[in-house]
């Protein structure tokens, strides 16, 4: 018996990339959440929101549950992302 080992990197290099700019304050910012539906994410996102509204100034919170937590995200769930000044994702185990 044989074992065969995988490489799990991509074939094709990848183009280099540059990280978006930090931002300097939260407040009055557009904050996307979005969560994988798993019932420990709802207690600790509704808590993340009041921080974010209360200690930072966050304007508002969109809250996002995408449809199937073993998946990525729905693209429909995107088309609002123009407007949100940055997005957190999260899990609930």
């Amino acid at each position: 018996m044989s074992i065969e080992f995988l490489d799990p990197t991509h074939e094709n290099a990848t183009a280099g990339f540059t990280l978006a700019p930090r931002m300097t304050t939260l407040e009055g910012a557009v904050i996307a959440i979005i969560s994988n539906g798993k019932k420990g994410t709802l207690p600790f996102f509704d808590a993340f929101e009041r921080e974010l509204v209360d200690a930072f100034g966050v304007a508002e919170v969109v809250r996002i549950t995408k449809g199937n937590y073993s998946t990525p995200v729905e693209a429909a769930l995107l088309n609002d992302a123009q407007r949100w000044n940055a997005l957190v994702a999260g899990i609930g185990d």
